[in-house]
């Protein structure tokens, strides 16, 4: 089974559904105290490749887990590390540079560790706990019917990243440290998050690709939607990259998930506001399609005009 159907089975019944949301969110939000959590588990050979450069792994590490709060409209505070690994992994050099780029991620984003643990083990990974205060959040499964969707950013370069890092494409060096630089350090659209109260109906960041993400957005209504894939936006590198046939196409490249942009949706009412709001802050964000009722199948326009359904839906874990 895939890990939504094992949460939904096993784990969902046992939670507060009230301030967990039946385990349907990325966060758990007591109202009462302002609080806000999110947790996140990365492991060596599925969510980062190796541990040859530590001090990068780390910063995608800790911006993709604060990544789950700023989608919500919340501005994380503090943030807790549980690692396990071994001598072969946390050598004296490695756990200098650990300590260099979690002390520059900190000063950039303005929070602090708390604590956590560490456990001798032979497979390394990272467990991160984030957590924030706020007197609301933006939920998941809130969006409605003719809500347009809206994305932040560029999609697509974090998986050429990966993709070189792989070895699976050769591309030249100007193109490769781009990349690559996108990879390991994913664009947090930290200035637009409190915004988002202003127009958002709900939101998701993008962790696993958009079509995956997308429909866990509204996975518990009965809705469908409407992409356009001409306005998915890309950056000018990738648009160059997807010209020389190195990657299958637009779709795909977009679609393999490790954006950590936020994918939101907002009443067609707002449009003006979000532009006001997002030319001032300088965050760039493109209206990508429409929700719609799910007597409509859900679909993807083509740059030719064709519908073609979404059968690319990124990254799943299977158990």
């Amino acid at each position: 089974m895939n890990e939504f159907n094992l949460i939904k089975k096993y784990l969902s019944r046992l939670s507060d559904y009230k301030k967990s949301f039946k385990l349907n969110d990325d966060v758990f939000f007591d109202k009462s105290k302002n609080l806000v959590v999110s947790v996140d588990t990365y492991v060596e050979g599925i969510h980062f490749l190796n541990f040859k450069n530590p001090n990068l792994v780390i910063k995608k590490i800790l911006r993709s887990s604060i990544s789950d709060l700023l989608c919500k409209g919340v501005i994380p505070k503090y943030y807790f590390i549980s690692a396990s690994g071994n001598d072969k992994s946390f050598t004296s050099s490695n756990l200098r540079k650990l300590s260099k780029s979690l002390k520059e991620e900190q000063s950039k984003f303005k929070i602090l560790l708390c604590g956590g643990d560490t456990v001798f083990s032979p497979k390394l990974s990272f467990s991160i706990t984030v957590i924030g205060f706020s007197k609301k959040i933006i939920q998941r499964n809130n969006a409605n019917v003719n809500d347009d969707i809206y994305v932040t950013g560029n999609l697509g370069d974090s998986f050429i990243g990966l993709k070189i890092l792989k070895k699976e494409i050769l591309l030249k060096n100007q193109f490769k440290k781009y990349f690559i630089y996108k990879y390991f350090h994913p664009d947090l659209s930290i200035r637009l998050s409190k915004k988002l109260f202003d127009f958002a109906t709900s939101s998701i960041d993008i962790s696993d690709g958009l079509i995956a993400d997308l429909e866990k957005l509204i996975n518990k209504q009965k809705l469908s939607y409407i992409l356009n894939l001409t306005n998915v936006p890309i950056s000018k590198n990738l648009k160059i990259i997807l010209k020389t046939n190195k990657i299958k196409n637009k779709l795909f490249a977009v679609s393999k998930g490790d954006d950590y942009q936020i994918l939101f949706t907002a009443p067609p009412h707002k449009s003006e506001i979000i532009k006001k709001v997002t030319n001032s802050i300088g965050i760039k964000v493109s209206k990508i399609g429409k929700i719609v009722s799910k007597l409509e199948k859900s679909a993807i326009i083509d740059e030719y005009g064709n519908k073609i359904s979404p059968k690319l839906k990124g990254y799943e874990h299977q158990f």
